[in-house]
């Protein structure tokens, strides 16, 4: 069995913010693959899942985002689930919006939600799908832009994100993090433009007289 797990906020006040499109990738993930009923459970919301051949656990933590890795440890340690096969979605202030990359363990950036899983679980080598939403510029407006809402010129290419992930989801669960990042890659590139026509070619001219 596999743990995918979302981070964000709980509440309806955060349900849009940057710092929740775990969440929002979890909940696609679930509807796409018809995952069983959220239940609450271990300071969380969790629900079962099929992809292709895999198992899988989705959990959303309830405990705010600074407390994240309570649910995630003791989901984990109830299924008995290594680190290695715990997938944890989350925003991403160091690439640039709707780009997407998978890794396993490294540092958490100053997110907190990575950082109480870390602690939690002893140790940071779980894998992370880091979901780009992009630097405001400048340190003192970090805080305002991972808590505030989409904009409404960015829900186009957030909508096509979160259902590329749910497509490619199975591959994750497969442990095919290239062929997974590939997939949403392909899913979300823009339409190539078309290439003009190339102008026919003029009629040979024939022999006067003919």
């Amino acid at each position: 069995m596999k743990l995918f797990v979302g981070l964000g906020n709980p509440g309806d006040q955060y349900a849009h913010n940057r710092h929740n499109v775990g969440f929002m990738a979890l909940e696609a993930l679930a509807s796409r693959h018809r995952a069983s009923n959220w239940l609450r459970k271990w300071q969380g919301r969790v629900a079962d899942a099929t992809l292709g051949t895999e198992r899988v656990l989705l959990l959303l933590p309830q405990t705010f985002m600074n407390l994240s890795g309570h649910a995630v440890a003791e989901a984990a340690r109830f299924h008995k689930i290594a680190p290695a096969d715990i997938v944890v979605f989350h925003d991403e202030l160091d690439l640039a919006p709707g780009k997407v990359r998978v890794k396993l363990g490294g540092g958490v950036a100053g997110h907190n939600g990575l950082r109480s899983i870390r602690d939690c679980l002893g140790t940071p080598d779980y894998r992370r799908v880091r979901i780009g939403i992009g630097h405001p510029g400048h340190k003192e407006k970090v805080l305002g832009h991972v808590l505030g809402d989409f904009a409404k010129a960015e829900r186009p290419w957030l909508a096509a994100l979160l259902d590329a992930l749910a497509d490619a989801a199975p591959m994750l669960a497969a442990g095919d993090d290239a062929g997974f990042m590939n997939r949403v890659a392909m899913l979300t590139a823009p339409p190539k433009p078309e290439k003009p026509a190339r102008p026919a070619a003029p009629a040979a001219e024939r022999p006067a007289g003919e």
